[in-house]
């Protein structure tokens, strides 16, 4: 009886815990219901269940440390010693397949081995008689070609070009080495499907980047216009935005982010004495605050920044009691490239981002803007090295360098969240308008889609508030990114207008597979997740060519797309 009241008790004290994850107040998702998720029906509502959306691992540790407490232990050691006994079994079949497979391999080997000798043998057979009899004709008629050609030309077993028969009539090596092909093979296919690694360089390097092919006449004759427009007394502004809008080539660009972004005057004469005051600006600012990240006021803001940062390398993570928001944000930048586990990048983003959010209480640190940052720094690293910059060690450049590199960063960054700051201050109203106007915008211009997604509950906000947080930088390589940027530094209003209409082109895009999605998790995993590690210039191109078309035809016609 105590045993089946136990029972009950567990099941009682636990009900509200199985089945899913454990619920904190005000931090967890509520249980999923398939097909039916709940709404949020305001912004903060939605801040409140999606507040957890950057946990890792919590939820397991926490549903392991339940388990062990409450489970019986000869229960989990006997379901564990049925695992291992199936897996040895299963691996032990594997084996005897394996050796079965090889031994078949090496006996077909043999006998090809042999049947090709005997082959060989009666070839050498008749190609004797034949050469006496050529060696006649030759004496006869005068001809002076040796022997060894002839044979060269008349006797190669693979003249006729037939088709090799079996393993052993390739010119691959031993039996052995064939047969141990062969169960490598093997053991390939047992394997699941992984797809293609994608090699750094494409990750993000551009078309003008140097192991690439050499730039074609078009892309030579661009960057000539280019440089001469630079080179004149005082650049034309309106001339380069022209010229970017279909994309900067790399040689240039960090000279023409900078005056795009206003970071730097039109007048040559004047640029020179405008970086040095700004660089010295921005390092009187680490002087002045830098020190004060582990102050009460300061800590949440900085522990957020150092945990951001570091998850770049998730070896490198140590969270100390004090530690605080923007050093949680910094290891999520981009942390599949190796530039930004190096512990001196790392430094450099917190130092900037810190610096922007203590000068911007409004909004202070917010998670997203540690990916704005990424673009300029490798931009501007392009401007002090010729190769490419994924598996450059920064340490190797002079300390100036870095000091300039840091600085541009922090003020091109700057100007360019002065022109979205809404997003980022409470509540983020600036990213809630774009949203709405996105769905607005998608309903009008493809309603198949926009049903779909009504049809499934999907609401917008779920997955383009990350679209708009970001910039999409989740979205896109970051070569696609820099390519992105080139024109939203050239368009009016890039960042903060011209990218919803780059959000529905892109949208739009994905219509066929969206379309074939038939449930809510289908659709929320697709929005998520799309295929896009493969893009370049010629797909961003594209995307650019119709969102400028969408704007062309909406953008001064706001009651066109309301309903």
């Amino acid at each position: 009886m105590s045993n089946e009241g136990n029972k009950k008790q567990f099941w009682k004290r636990n009900a509200a815990k199985v089945p899913g994850s454990l619920i904190k107040a005000g931090n967890r998702l509520p249980p999923a219901t398939p097909g039916k998720p709940k709404k949020a029906t305001t912004f903060q509502e939605f801040e409140s269940i999606t507040s957890d959306a950057w946990d890792v691992g919590d939820d397991d540790d926490e549903l392991l440390a339940m388990a062990a407490k409450n489970l019986n232990i000869e229960v989990v050691m006997e379901t564990a010693n049925k695992v291992i006994e199936n897996h040895s079994k299963q691996q032990e079949r594997q084996r005897q397949d394996d050796a079965t497979e090889l031994e078949r391999t090496e006996e077909d080997t043999r006998e090809d081995v042999a049947e090709d000798e005997d082959e060989e043998e009666e070839e050498e057979e008749d190609e004797d008689v034949d050469d006496e009899e050529d060696e006649q004709v030759r004496v006869e008629k005068g001809d002076m070609t040796s022997p060894e050609v002839s044979f060269a030309s008349q006797s190669s077993p693979y003249a006729d070009s037939r088709l090799v028969k079996s393993k052993s009539e390739a010119p691959i090596g031993s039996p052995k080495e064939a047969a141990g092909e062969y169960a490598g093979l093997h053991r390939q296919r047992s394997l699941p499907h992984r797809p293609p690694i994608i090699p750094l360089v494409a990750r993000m390097a551009d078309q003008n980047t140097s192991g690439t092919p050499a730039m074609t006449e078009r892309e030579a004759s661009r960057l000539d216009k280019f440089k001469q427009l630079l080179a004149g007394p005082n650049t034309e502004l309106d001339e380069l935005r022209k010229l970017s809008w279909s994309g900067i080539p790399r040689q240039v660009r960090p000279i023409t982010w900078k005056l795009l972004s206003g970071y730097l005057p039109a007048n040559a004469e004047r640029r020179e004495s405008v970086l040095q005051r700004k660089r010295q600006e921005y390092f009187g600012f680490i002087q002045q605050y830098y020190d004060s990240r582990n102050d009460e006021n300061h800590q949440d803001t900085y522990r957020q920044i150092h945990i951001d940062i570091p998850r770049m390398s998730p070896d490198s993570l140590v969270l100390q009691p004090k530690v605080t928001e923007i050093h949680i944000d910094i290891p999520r930048t981009n942390p599949l490239i190796p530039l930004f586990q190096q512990a001196s990048v790392q430094e450099i983003f917190e130092r900037i981002l810190f610096i922007w959010a203590i000068r911007h209480p409004a909004s202070g640190y917010v998670q997203g803007i540690n990916d704005l940052v990424t673009p300029f720094f490798v931009v501007y690293v392009f401007e002090y090295i010729e190769e490419e910059v994924e598996n450059f060690d920064v340490s190797s450049l002079q300390e100036e360098a870095l000091r300039n590199i840091e600085a541009d960063s922090f003020w091109c960054m700057s100007k360019l969240l002065d022109g979205i700051q809404d997003n980022y201050t409470f509540a983020q109203p600036g990213i809630q308008k774009k949203v709405k106007a996105l769905e607005e915008l998608v309903s009008r211009i493809d309603e198949s889609v926009h049903r779909h997604m009504q049809q499934y509950e999907v609401e917008y906000l779920q997955f383009a508030f990350r679209w708009m947080n970001n910039l999409l930088m989740r979205e896109l390589p970051l070569r696609c990114t820099i390519r992105l940027w080139d024109t939203y530094q050239a368009e009016p209003e890039g960042f903060s207008h011209f990218h919803l209409y780059v959000c529905a082109a892109f949208l739009v895009r994905w219509r066929k597979e969206i379309l074939e999605e038939g449930d809510f998790q289908g659709l929320m995993i697709l929005l998520q997740n799309l295929p896009t590690m493969h893009w370049g210039n010629e797909e961003v191109s594209v995307l650019l060519a119709e969102a400028y078309r969408l704007k062309f035809a909406f953008a001064d016609a706001p009651n066109h797309y309301k309903r």
